[in-house]
């Protein structure tokens, strides 16, 4: 995986490695990953499940094992405190004692529970296990961030070395089916301060539409007008004004024609916000197929701690790059609690 991002994130996990957990431990990518990520120092990882199974599998990848902890959660010491924790969080749905503790000696709930109770500063899920089963352990469990209502994901789109586009971020890309205006403001303002943290240049973000600046009238265009408006009042350095096209977006000629006259042009954005999931898996999947960029992610943002999501598609290189991206996630936390 060669691109200046990939290194930068990379050095950045370095820097700092945090304990990262991997519920699917039994999976040969995952324990490719884990080999990969132990091997060029980026975090210190455990996987869960069947210890001698994981032992045995991840000899084909690194022998040694070195630095690499194995942990089957239907063994742990920590159970009955997870449980407990479990019930005092989920108390509002009425869970009993042998409920919690199914739960948190399954790999995802543990996972999670590591990660809420202080024992793992991140986990990635998602290479064997649904979308639906992934993120609702994150959500039941590490729950969300404070002052924060929605969950929402971004995928990092890398563009080959010869566009001029860049790397950029597309959200939402995997959660919310049909954002409405709230929602469509606060993915476009989480996903600013995503871009600012990985991407370390000044977003530029566009709230995508068939309309732009007003030119198109549609209740699904009102709509994205309204979060532009929403996103623009409380990020106005980041947000473009308008709703864009998307040609319109990438291309200053075309940008300039379409705005309303005498308004200057605001530059490529570098953060896409689609109007819809179908919108934005549709375009990321043509982006990675026709335009030769690469997708990473599934990115959550929204969530109390680092969790994230894979796609069962996943390679090992992508779970690299998702450990790698949840170390930096957990170096920006473990910062902004410390200067609190």
């Amino acid at each position: 995986m060669q691109n200046d991002f990939i290194n930068s994130l990379f050095a950045k996990a370095a820097a700092s490695p945090q304990r990262i957990v991997l519920s699917e431990g039994t999976s040969n990518r995952v324990q490719e990953a884990a080999a990969s990520a132990t091997k060029q120092g980026l975090a210190k990882i455990t996987l869960l499940g069947p210890k001698q199974e994981i032992r045995r599998g991840l000899s084909r990848y690194f022998p040694q094992q070195q630095g690499i902890s194995v942990l089957d959660p239907r063994e742990s010491r920590n159970l009955d405190q997870y449980a407990e924790e479990f019930l005092r969080v989920r108390k509002h749905k009425a869970p009993d004692q042998s409920a919690a503790r199914t739960i948190v000696s399954g790999e995802l709930g543990h996972a999670a529970m590591m990660v809420r109770m202080g024992d793992a500063d991140g986990t990635i899920g998602g290479a064997t296990n649904t979308t639906a089963d992934t993120i609702r352990s994150f959500l039941q469990i590490i729950g969300l961030e404070p002052g924060c209502d929605l969950v929402s994901a971004f995928m990092f789109m890398l563009s080959p070395p010869e566009s001029a586009l860049g790397n950029v971020l597309f959200a939402d890309c995997a959660l919310i089916v049909d954002p409405n205006e709230r929602q469509l403001a606060a993915i476009a303002e989480s996903t600013a301060k995503s871009a600012q943290a990985f991407l370390g240049m000044e977003p530029r973000v566009a709230l995508l539409s068939f309309s732009t600046a007003g030119s198109g009238t549609h209740p699904k265009a009102d709509a994205v007008r309204t979060a532009v408006k929403m996103a623009h009042e409380r990020l106005p350095s980041m947000i473009i004004p308008y709703e864009m096209q998307f040609d319109a977006a990438v291309d200053q000629a075309i940008q300039k024609r379409k705005l309303p006259s005498g308004q200057k042009s605001f530059g490529t954005p570098n953060v896409f916000i689609f109007p819809s999931l179908n919108a934005a898996n549709i375009g990321y999947k043509i982006a990675e197929r026709i335009g030769g960029m690469k997708a990473i992610g599934t990115v959550l943002q929204g969530l109390a701690k680092p969790a994230n999501d894979l796609s069962r598609g996943c390679s090992s290189d992508d779970i690299l790059a998702m450990i790698a991206v949840t170390c930096v996630q957990a170096q920006a936390m473990s910062a902004h609690v410390d200067s609190e």
